[in-house]
């Protein structure tokens, strides 16, 4: 019987090329997206807006958190409150409405895999983004958290951690921004979404069944732990 995966911004960037992949392998898909043409038209920081689509969806075998935002690129001291903010609803917020709404048909099932789209910079901290490195780091966190909580139910989780990866996301990041984070890659240029799409599928499969609550960095050999 095939599965069904639920992806979080599934319109755009790395959801979008998520979602392309995934049903390649004869995967079902759901998006849900703020943006018009998701599947689920949700807020992700809403969640009783996040509990209700569970509730439609039906039986979620994959969950997928790729909904993000980059936030303020200033310094801290620069941060906006509201900014600040934001960036945690989205990010960190987000993805604990989704797993909390999906993951307990997981769990009832014995099977089930959750991808949450982390970020180098939540492992580095990248300047001027303090708060989308400390919401990814956060990010981070949950996951290890949710893996060991998991880890003898049949639901694996596990979070990617992209260097800079050529997406819509990424337009509204600072010339000079973008371009020191790409200076730190050692291959010399931004990750492409169908490369993460290949380890998000992997890691939504059979084929992963030993990992649980690890990060997987893609990041043209810019990590160093």
């Amino acid at each position: 019987m095939p599965r069904t995966a639920l992806i979080t911004g599934g319109v755009s960037g790395l959801g979008r090329a998520a979602a392309v992949r995934l049903e390649a392998d004869g995967v079902k898909v759901i998006t849900l997206d703020v943006a018009d043409g998701a599947d689920l038209v949700v807020d992700v920081t809403d969640p009783d807006a996040v509990q209700a689509a569970a509730d439609a969806a039906g039986p979620i075998d994959v969950l997928v958190n790729s909904a993000g935002v980059v936030g303020p690129n200033v310094p801290l001291w620069e941060v906006p409150i509201d900014g600040w903010r934001r960036t945690f609803e989205v990010n960190v917020n987000g993805t604990f409405h989704t797993c909390r709404a999906f993951v307990p048909g997981m769990r009832e099932r014995g099977w089930g895999r959750v991808v949450n789209l982390a970020s180098m910079a939540g492992k580095d901290g990248n300047p001027n983004m303090a708060a989308y490195s400390a919401s990814k780091a956060a990010v981070i966190g949950l996951t290890k958290s949710l893996g060991k909580e998991l880890a003898t139910s049949g639901v694996l989780v596990n979070a990617i951690a992209p260097a800079v990866i050529e997406t819509p996301m990424n337009a509204g990041t600072a010339p000079d921004t973008l371009a020191h984070i790409t200076s730190l890659i050692p291959m010399r240029r931004a990750g492409k979404a169908e490369e993460v799409a290949e380890l998000i599928a992997w890691l939504a499969s059979d084929k992963v069944s030993f990992s649980t609550g690890a990060v997987y960095d893609i990041s043209g050999g810019r990590a160093t732990y």
